[in-house]
């Protein structure tokens, strides 16, 4: 079983906050890292399911952007389900979740899971108490599930501040490439700060199993946490570096053979 922190206050800072060109360089390093992982997973078969949960504005979505952005949608593959339907909301509540479990070679990451019942669903009063107790009761047997058929399953909280996240917070408010991350949800939730640190200690205490541990990454400094997520994935699923054969690019043929018909094309205006 995963040792688990003692720290009683793990939304601490890191000591400064790191500089954009140090980021740049340990992100590159890492990612390549993990185009050696997606190719041992396609080779190998594996399934990889990650979660990531943690309060708004945590930084979920940089840090998963930050893992995919260089490797292929078709096996990093990123599930971002929106509210249920009326039609969703009367199945067995985890069905909907059951369908983009990863199949073989396939590294499928959760931004929210199942989680949503212990979480925003539980504070907001969109399920019962029992409700979300039950599900706290069934989700350590539910893992242990996929975990026997072969999936290899992380699950993340991103530990913030409320300082932090205020800021950010605000900062969607004040810049318009980012006031679409601000959901209404958000600000009804803001004010709850309390009912959601104790939503996260139930969770924690419930469904921090040996074969599905929680792992808390602190999350004030955006490049940190996505560097310490990525280091940290890498070291949890096993993977070797597959040799690759040379490429060399071939002569190209002769060019000038084909001459282009003198055609009226639409150019897009250069403006810059």
């Amino acid at each position: 079983m995963a040792k688990k922190s003692k720290a009683k206050n793990p939304a601490k800072e890191p000591v400064g906050k790191m500089k954009n060109k140090e980021y740049e360089e340990q992100l590159k390093k890492l990612t390549v890292e993990l185009v050696k992982l997606q190719q041992w997973v396609v080779h190998k078969g594996l399934k990889v399911c990650i979660i990531f949960e943690g309060r708004d504005g945590a930084g979920k979505g940089g840090t998963i952007k930050a893992i995919t952005e260089r490797v292929s949608p078709r096996v990093f593959r990123t599930v971002a389900l929106p509210a249920p339907t009326e039609r969703e909301k009367s199945q067995l509540y985890a069905q909907r979740y059951l369908t983009h479990l990863p199949s073989a070679g396939e590294v499928v990451i959760f931004d929210r899971s199942w989680y949503n019942r212990a979480g925003v669903e539980r504070v907001m009063g969109f399920c019962t108490e029992e409700q979300a107790d039950k599900f706290l009761a069934v989700t350590p047997l539910f893992e242990r599930m996929l975990t026997e058929s072969g999936i290899i399953l992380l699950k993340y909280w991103l530990e913030v501040s409320p300082e932090e996240q205020e800021r950010r917070l605000r900062d969607r408010i004040t810049d318009g490439r980012k006031i679409w991350k601000l959901s209404p949800m958000d600000i009804k939730s803001f004010s709850r700060w309390d009912d959601y640190t104790r939503a996260r200690d139930l969770m924690f205490a419930a469904t921090d199993s040996p074969w599905a541990p929680w792992f808390v990454a602190r999350s004030e400094d955006k490049k940190r946490v996505r560097l310490n997520v990525i280091s940290h994935l890498l070291k949890h699923v096993p993977y070797k570096e597959i040799p690759q054969e040379e490429v060399k690019l071939p002569k190209r043929g002769k060019l000038g053979r084909y001459k282009s018909p003198d055609y009226p094309f639409h150019f897009v205006d250069e403006v810059f």
